[in-house]
């Protein structure tokens, strides 16, 4: 910056033509070559002009140099006024301190026509009211900065703020755009120009204490040169209010840092919820504003996955969801997500996207400003940013890459901790690294809870390859594993009792980070992968991942890699198959590990991991009909509950003996240990076990044969439920409450009951004659045949048998006899049998019954008597 900037070169204190130029050059972003093709003039026209060479230039050639200038109003007026001949300089301070007479502003009225016309936004509301809120607001701050990532907004959100503030500021609102390289000294020549006057103490006295706003946009550029200009300018002109955009902040005492966030993109699963409610993320809104720029059709049904999947991979990021949605012209949005979904940092700017929004609109017939012409790929504009960070910053950034999901704070730390301080003895704060980071618009910030940031799709593929370049991929992915494990770890002790509902939760919130933790690990750590997979099992089983969980923890323990650890986490790796298995029917086919894992619990002494071995025992056990240990299991969950003062457990065996009670029809033996069992989980605080009971509780007031109670307490449990997660119990009480209205003539709500019993798309139940396999093992999963099943089968015989269509009700009810000898509960197969002997009166029927007697122990209640007493009578005559 030259000393003498603000004295102008004229005698009297004059303004000349060369200042002006100059400065409104600067302030539209030209370089001296680009305002001269815009013109029509030469290069050295220009030059000379500015350097006050030319005294008296042609009219033709000023004229033209203000149209390309786009000057307008009192601005143009000076301008060529200026070129006859300098303007007037404001006067000087009157004599003994008094204020400077007040300029006659009427020449130079209204807001100057420097500002670009606002752009449109999409998503930013939120945003754009309270900035506008911010920047009217006389206590407000007079630095305001915009910061962000390349492409995120910054420039439109400003323009549009300087726009809708612009009444407010009576002294003007006024733009800037930096160019590469600029010094102070052209910074502040800009700044002023577009005020309409050359030097600052002008810009003071023409304002005169009125509010005026200054838009700087790309101080990236010239960081301390905006730096300087921004802090001259707050030092003289008080009523001067600076709006700034850049990759980072200006760094002033006062400046209010705006991070700009990237545009809210659907959660995984929403397009499900249809093309409206698709359209209220903002992310989507604009892709699609955009790519009906390009195509006539909106985005038909089969691309609605394919969309939401786009904005989420593309980061809500608006440079990158405009450069892909204008793709769209020649691929459809499947073809777009295949073949870019995995390039997204190749996506390349096209010419004239490059320049800044509302900055580079040239009217007809100029030539298009060269810089518009350049292309840059997304890689490029995050580069930018990365290149901001010192080398430990970046370093650790290329550790939290690794982070698919969001992540807290306590996980960061984690991450970022030296992995050679196995203690943890030097603790590494993350704040002011996730601070610097939010500061230059690399990491996100939503939400309240601890999970609550995130990097950037873009940001994270960017760090991701730098990392590879480093050689450190796979040192990162394996602590990430670690870290990942370890939370898992001490979560899944909260995954009984009252902290339930939040320990899932806190799953759910890194479900990505669980599965790519496990990928890698199963590769690369196996022993991580195991200790993580047997610590998931619960989780797995609520969110009814039961068949990849069991495959995953199968695959693990098939490892030799994993022949050696420790017996105890072997043995919960077997428990936590067994558990999945009879979600879906296959406990018999891990009846030997369950048996196995509490032989190695019982070795090792672990009271915790005896009693869960043996309440999985008894669920796999109730559903081959092994009645006898499953009681004897049952009762030895409970006197080691009680013997060890685990009261949970021994809600869970009362829980488990009630079963017994109903099997040999003492319903009113169930009802009291039921609630037992809600008494003792209320004592812990265990909402789901209570849960369970009810349900239990729901199936007993069934078997009464008090139906609307039974729907009404069925129903209670589908909703807890619902929110607990827990399909296979759900499922259950489904049954309940569908058994229940079929059985009391209810039958358009029934079949309400079985359509959500069903998942669309399905297969109908099979017939007999399709399931039916007279040498499958007891128990063993029927082929084709979902666990649901059954219990559709049952509610639509009952249902054909309340219609009088005695012929449909035995088909129903022989195809849930068999589905259910598939590994249901027997007492279903029982209710199935006497259907079926009651609806077609077959004598065969009542063999097979008294065969599942004599398999389940199970016991006729009386209103199943009645049912069968013709046909018991005719068979014994």
């Amino acid at each position: 910056m030259t000393p003498d900037h603000d004295r102008s070169p004229h005698p009297g204190g004059r303004t000349g033509l060369p200042e002006l130029l100059r400065g409104h050059r600067l302030a539209a972003g030209l370089t001296q070559a680009e305002l001269a093709g815009r013109a029509g003039v030469g290069v050295r026209t220009v030059r000379d002009l500015e350097r006050g060479r030319s005294s008296r230039p042609q009219r033709t050639t000023v004229e033209l140099l203000a149209g390309a200038l786009e000057l307008a109003g009192a601005v143009r007026s000076a301008f060529l006024a200026a070129a006859r001949g300098p303007v007037p300089a404001a006067p000087p301070a009157t004599p003994g301190g008094a204020p400077p007479a007040r300029v006659d502003l009427d020449h130079h009225a209204g807001t100057p026509a420097a500002l670009p016309p606002p752009v449109a936004l999409v998503g930013r509301d939120r945003d754009l009211a309270e900035l506008v809120g911010l920047l009217t607001d006389g206590r407000g701050p007079r630095l305001v900065s915009l910061v962000g990532l390349a492409g995120v907004g910054k420039t439109a959100l400003a323009l549009s703020v300087a726009h809708a503030v612009a009444g407010e500021h009576p002294g003007g609102a006024a733009g800037v755009l930096i160019g590469e390289g600029s010094d102070a000294a052209d910074m502040l020549s800009a700044s002023v120009a577009v005020f309409g006057v050359a030097r600052l103490p002008e810009l003071t006295v023409r304002l005169d204490g009125r509010p005026a706003l200054l838009l700087v946009d790309a101080a990236e550029r010239a960081p301390d040169a905006v730096a300087e200009t921004v802090h001259r300018l707050a030092g003289a002109v008080p009523s001067l209010r600076v709006l700034v955009t850049g990759r980072h902040p200006v760094g002033l005492p006062g400046e209010r840092v705006w991070p700009v966030a990237p545009l809210d993109v659907p959660p995984p699963g929403s397009e499900r919820e249809g093309p409206a409610a698709l359209a209220g993320y903002p992310a989507v809104a604009l892709f699609t504003a955009r790519l009906a720029q390009v195509r006539r059709e909106p985005p038909g049904p089969a691309e609605l996955p394919a969309l939401a999947a786009l904005v989420r991979r593309l980061g809500g990021l608006p440079l990158a969801i405009e450069l892909m949605a204008a793709r769209g012209r020649i691929l459809d949005l499947n073809e777009l997500l295949d073949r870019y979904g995995d390039r997204v940092l190749d996506l390349t700017t096209s010419p004239g996207a490059a320049g800044r929004p509302g900055w580079d609109s040239t009217e007809p017939g100029r030539p298009e400003s060269p810089r518009a012409a350049v292309a840059e790929t997304l890689r490029d504009a995050v580069a930018v940013s990365y290149r901001l960070l010192a080398p430990d910053e970046r370093a650790a950034l290329r550790r939290l890459s690794a982070f698919g999901n969001r992540w807290s704070v306590e996980l960061a730390e984690e991450m970022l901790a030296d992995p050679a301080d196995r203690d943890g003895t030097v603790v590494v704060d993350p704040v002011p690294l996730l601070d610097r980071l939010v500061e230059l618009g690399l990491l996100s910030v939503r939400g309240a809870g601890p999970f609550r940031f995130r990097l950037l799709d873009a940001v994270r593929d960017f760090a991701a390859e730098q990392a590879t370049g480093a050689g450190e991929l796979t040192a990162i992915r394996r602590r990430h594993a670690q870290v990942v494990a370890r939370l898992v770890a001490r979560t899944a002790p909260e995954l009984v009792g009252a902290n339930l509902p939040a320990a899932v939760h806190r799953l759910d919130e890194v479900t990505g980070d669980i599965s790519s933790a496990l990928a890698h690990a199963a590769v690369d750590d196996p022993l991580t992968a195991l200790r993580l997979a047997a610590a998931l099992s619960r989780w797995w089983r609520f969110r009814g991942r039961d068949v990849p969980g069991r495959q995953w923890l199968r695959r693990l323990l098939a490892d030799p890699r994993t022949a050696d650890v420790d017996p105890v986490l072997r043995a919960w790796a077997f428990l936590g198959v067994a558990r999945l298995a009879a979600e879906h029917g296959a406990g018999a086919e891990e009846l030997p590990a369950a048996r196995g894992a509490l032989a190695a619990f019982r070795d090792a002494g672990d009271v915790t991991g005896e009693l869960e071995a043996r309440a999985v025992l008894c669920a796999l056990l109730i559903a081959l009909g092994e009645h006898d240990e499953v009681r004897t299991q049952a009762e030895a969950v409970l006197a080691l509950a009680v013997r060890h003062g685990r009261v949970r457990d021994m809600a869970v065996a009362q829980n488990n003996l009630a079963w017994h009670d109903i099997r040999v029809g003492d319903l009113a033996a169930a009802r009291r240990r039921l609630a037992t069992v809600d008494r003792l989980a209320a004592q812990v605080g265990e909402q789901r076990l209570r849960v369970l009971a009810r349900a239990n509780l729901a199936e007993v007031s069934r078997l009464e044969g008090r139906y609307a109670d039974a729907v009404d307490q069925g129903r209670r449990v589908v909703a807890a439920l619902a929110d607990l997660g827990d399909p296979g119990h759900r499922r259950r009480a489904l049954g309940t409450v569908g058994l229940a209205l079929a059985r009391d003539g209810r039958s358009a709500e029934a079949a309400g009951v079985l359509a959500e019993l069903r998942p669309p798309p399905g297969p109908p139940v099979p017939r007999p004659e399709e399931v039916w396999s007279p040498g499958r093992a007891p128990g063993a999963p029927t082929p084709g045949v979902r666990p649901e099943d059954g219990i559709c089968a049952l509610i639509e015989g009952n249902l054909a048998l309340c219609r009088g269509d005695r012929e449909l009700a035995a088909e129903w009810f022989a195809a849930a006899a068999e589905a259910g000898a598939g590994g249901q509960d027997r007492r279903d197969v029982v209710e199935a049998l006497v259907g079926l002997a009651a609806s077609s009166g077959d004598p065969a029927v009542l063999d097979r019954l008294d065969r599942a007697f004599r398999q389940s122990g199970v016991r006729l209640l009386p209103h199943e008597e009645e049912q069968l007493r013709p046909w018991a009578a005719s068979r014994s005559g």
